[in-house]
C-alpha cells in the first residue's frame, strides 16, 4: 500500500514540473510546436514500451477511438496548457488545473450515465467558486493576456476531463498502454497540421536548458508520470487513488514559488485554497462510492 501511495505522489510531482518546464518554454517555443515535439517522443517511447511487451497499435482499427482521445488529451490540453503559460504563472496554472476533477464529474453523467450524488456536485460549485475568487485575485500588473491565459488553461480543463471519461468508456475494450500510445501518436499528428503556416521561425530560441525541459516535459512529465501513476491506481485501487490527483496544484505552486520565484496575493491563494477543496470533496465522495 505505501509503495502504491508513493508512485501516486510521484506522478503528481512529475506532472507539477510540466507545468514549471511549460512556463520556462514559453519565450523558448511556440506552444504547437512544443507540444508536437514533446508527443513525438513520447509517443516513440510508448510504442517501443508496447513492441517490448509484445504489443501491436491498432493505428486504423482503432482510429475513431485514437483520434477523439488524441485530440482532446494530446493536442488540446496540452496546447491550451502551453499557450495559458505564455501569460500566466505556473502557481496560477496549477491551481486552475485543480478544477480538472470538477470537469470529470461534468462530464460523467453526460457521457458514461453515472449519477453523480449531491456532495459531488456541492464540491464542483466550491471549486467552481474558488476559480472565480482566483480570477480576481490576479496580479495587479496583470495585462489582458492574462485573462486569455487563464481562460486557456481552463478550456485545457475541460479537455482533459472529457478525454478521462471517454477513456473510461473506451477502455473497456483497449488497455490503458495501447490507448495512451494511440492517442498520442494521433495528438502528435493534430498537432503537427496546427504548426503549418502558423510557427514564425523567428519565434524559436532554444537554449541548453530549454532542451533540458523538452527532454524532461517528453519523457517524466509524460511516459514517467504516466508508467507511476497506473501502477499506483493498480496497487491501491481507483476509488483511493482518485483524490491524490489533487496534490498537483499543491506542487505546482511549490515548484513555481521556489524554482520560479513567482509571487501569489492572498486572494489567488485563498481560490486556489477554495479550488483545491472543492475538488477534495468532489473526489472523495466518488471515491468512497467505488
Amino acid at each position: 500500500m505505501k509503495r502504491g501511495i508513493a508512485l501516486l505522489i510521484l506522478a503528481t510531482i512529475l506532472w507539477g514540473g510540466n507545468y514549471i518546464c511549460g512556463r520556462y518554454l514559453g519565450p523558448a517555443l511556440p506552444s504547437t510546436l512544443l507540444n508536437t515535439i514533446r508527443w513525438a517522443i513520447s509517443t516513440a517511447i510508448l510504442v517501443g514500451i508496447l513492441a517490448m511487451n509484445r504489443k501491436s497499435l491498432p493505428v486504423i482499427a482503432r482510429w475513431k477511438e485514437f483520434s477523439i482521445l488524441g485530440f482532446l488529451g494530446i493536442f488540446s490540453f496540452s496546447t491550451l496548457t502551453y499557450f495559458g503559460l505564455h501569460s500566466i504563472n505556473a502557481s496560477q496554472a496549477g491551481m486552475i488545473s485543480a478544477g480538472i476533477p470538477i470537469a470529470i464529474l461534468l462530464f460523467t453523467p453526460l457521457v458514461l450515465k453515472e449519477r453523480i450524488g449531491p456532495k459531488s456536485w456541492l464540491g464542483a460549485i466550491v471549486s467552481i467558486i474558488g476559480v472565480i475568487i482566483l480570477f480576481q485575485g490576479k496580479h495587479t500588473d496583470a495585462s489582458g493576456g492574462s485573462f486569455i491565459g487563464q481562460i486557456a488553461v481552463i478550456l485545457s480543463c475541460l479537455a482533459w476531463g472529457l478525454y478521462t471519461v471517454l477513456g473510461k468508456k473506451y477502455g473497456k475494450e483497449i488497455d490503458p498502454l495501447t490507448m495512451t500510445a494511440g492517442a498520442a501518436l494521433y495528438g502528435t499528428i493534430f498537432s503537427a497540421i496546427s504548426c503549418v503556416g502558423t510557427v514564425d521561425l523567428d519565434s524559436i530560441h532554444m537554449t541548453g536548458m530549454a532542451w533540458i525541459c523538452v527532454l524532461y516535459v517528453s519523457t517524466f512529465a509524460s511516459v514517467g508520470a504516466y508508467l507511476a501513476w497506473n501502477s499506483g491506481v493498480k496497487i491501491v485501487g481507483a476509488g483511493y487513488a482518485a483524490p491524490y490527483i489533487n496534490l498537483l496544484p499543491v506542487w505546482t505552486v511549490v515548484f513555481g514559488l521556489i524554482l520560479l520565484n513567482e509571487q501569489l496575493s492572498l486572494l489567488s491563494l485563498a481560490g486556489g485554497i477554495l479550488t483545491i477543496l472543492g475538488a477534495v470533496l468532489a473526489g472523495l465522495k466518488r471515491g468512497a462510492l467505488r
